[in-house]
């Protein structure tokens, strides 16, 4: 009888917490829904553009219009994060079933509103349509800006980059002028659904791919899904922006899922094209030298020959697959001028633009030193110490499968700290590979406060409010909240503050026996 008892009751708890689940993904669902309608009154319109005012809708982009949209497009970052958070309880406890809920689903669902909405958070997508065009127009982008070919494209970019040769890869150039421009001409609203469709398939593999991944070394693939593609972060920027890291992450992260895997030269032939779409992939490569040679030590012992045999390999068949891309293109090797442009950005995110802040800050009082000056040799440093982090790191990381993920992992997170200029969406380089490895619950809320954080300081109009100090400081008050919400449910209370208000008692559970 007792047992029947307990078999009933556990089966009530799993119902609700399915019941539970479920209002979680709808809510975020709702949430990915209003960050869509909002974006089409603050979000970063085409200029010049008649659509608006042909289809009555310019009244969205001033006066309430606007305010309207503002509170609908922040409710519903609110609506995900808290989607997102309460989403991470159930996902990252591995007592839970999780079969049932069709998470990859879901992940499309969140997305699909978002691939409609007018660009958001960033007017890269625009700069990646100009220079599709302006290789259309018979120009290199490796040699030339956008600015060579104006038009819609050029007016609706942001300007500063008008003048900028491409720091993309030969397939990501290739992409934007055959797949999209090549197809959509001159037509802003055209190319930029068009691009999100063609970076589509970034986020298909990194449905594949990550829960492989995590499956492989031993973590929740669910977890993992909730760390990457469940975050607002990631959907908001990756597929609401568009960026090309959506095609990178999805790419690179397969290219490892079928490497550590032992598909070996699949997987090369993935991270080739990874590193053809941007070369901050090719961090990865040089790691696949350990997790071959241990694979290969699971059966026999390990000889030079074999490392000289592997190594080859893995040279041969990234280059390989990089020159193939590039002989298709036929630019040459143009974009590593390009990478220099990034110095242009100026933010707080990495540490020695914060160090070269501190510098002159410090120095304040004793002499004037402008930052345009400390910063070129603070980034210098930070440049000397990646090199050499990432060679210490590649190095030490060698003994086995896991270490040489692990390396890959804080690699690509010394890059993002340490490299001249970092955005939000770069996070996804590290993301996408931290899925192998069961994060502890103080990571997952650095994870989460952080994400939260920049979905603030960095707004949906591409503007950025981190040199403004209230507004930074209740990012990283709310960003904090939501962190603390990982550790904690209802930090603040709120919850027992109502319901000591409507005199509502809060059940006791009843003791066995």
């Amino acid at each position: 009888m007792d047992t029947d008892v307990k078999v009933d009751a556990d089966a009530s708890a799993g119902r609700t917490s399915s019941t539970t689940t479920r209002r979680t993904l709808i809510a975020g669902l709702i949430g990915s829904i209003m960050v869509c309608l909002g974006g089409f009154g603050i979000a970063d319109i085409p200029r010049n553009h008649p659509i608006l005012t042909d289809t009555g809708l310019s009244w969205l982009t001033y006066g309430h219009g606007k305010s309207l949209c503002g509170i609908t497009f922040w409710v519903g970052v609110t609506l995900m994060v808290i989607a997102w958070v309460r989403l991470g309880r159930i996902l990252c406890d591995r007592d839970s079933d999780h079969s049932g809920l069709h998470l990859g689903r879901w992940v499309l669902a969140w997305a699909a509103p978002l691939m409609v909405t007018v660009p958001l958070y960033s007017r890269d997508v625009y700069a990646y349509l100009g220079q599709g065009a302006l290789f259309g127009a018979g120009f290199s982008p490796y040699a030339e800006g956008p600015a060579h070919n104006p038009g819609p494209l050029v007016d609706s970019m942001a300007q500063v980059w008008a003048s900028t040769t491409a720091p993309y890869g030969p397939l990501f150039v290739w992409v934007t002028h055959l797949l999209v421009v090549a197809v959509t001409g001159d037509h802003v609203i055209l190319g930029v659904l068009a691009m999100r469709l063609v970076l589509l398939p970034g986020l298909l593999l990194s449905l594949w791919a990550i829960p492989r991944l995590a499956r492989h070394f031993g973590a929740s693939p669910a977890a993992g899904l909730w760390l990457v593609l469940f975050n607002p972060l990631v959907l908001i920027h990756l597929v609401g922006g568009p960026h090309v890291e959506l095609l990178m992450m999805g790419v690179l992260s397969a290219g490892m899922a079928l490497v550590v895997t032992g598909r070996h030269v699949g997987g090369l032939v993935l991270l080739g094209c990874a590193v053809s779409i941007k070369i901050t992939a090719g961090i990865a490569v040089p790691f696949v030298l350990w997790i071959w040679l241990a694979h290969i030590r699971q059966q026999r012992q390990v000889g030079a020959r074999d490392v000289a045999v592997v190594l080859a390999a893995i040279v041969g068949i990234t280059v390989a697959v990089f020159a193939a891309w590039t002989a298709l293109v036929g630019l040459g090797l143009g974009w590593l001028t390009g990478l220099g442009w990034a110095d242009r950005i100026v933010n707080w995110f990495t540490l020695p633009t914060v160090l070269a802040h501190l510098v002159t800050l410090v120095a304040a009082p004793f002499t004037p030193l402008n930052l345009q000056t400390v910063l070129p040799i603070t980034r210098l440093v930070g440049e000397v110490l990646l090199a050499v982090i990432l060679v210490v790191l590649w190095w030490r990381q060698r003994h086995s499968e896991r270490d040489a993920m692990a390396g890959i992992v804080l690699a690509m997170l010394a890059v993002v700290v340490l490299e001249p200029s970092t955005l939000p969406w770069y996070y996804t380089w590290v993301l996408c590979l931290a899925v192998a490895f069961t994060l502890p619950t103080w990571v997952r809320s650095l994870v989460v406060g952080i994400s939260t954080f920049m979905l603030i300081v960095f707004q949906p109009d591409d503007s950025i409010l981190f040199y403004k100090l209230p507004e930074t400081l209740l990012a990283l008050a709310l960003g904090g909240l939501a962190a603390a919400s990982v550790m904690r449910t209802d930090p603040l209370r709120i919850g027992a503050l109502g319901r000591r208000m409507w005199g509502v008692r809060t059940p006791v559970p009843a003791r066995d026996g």
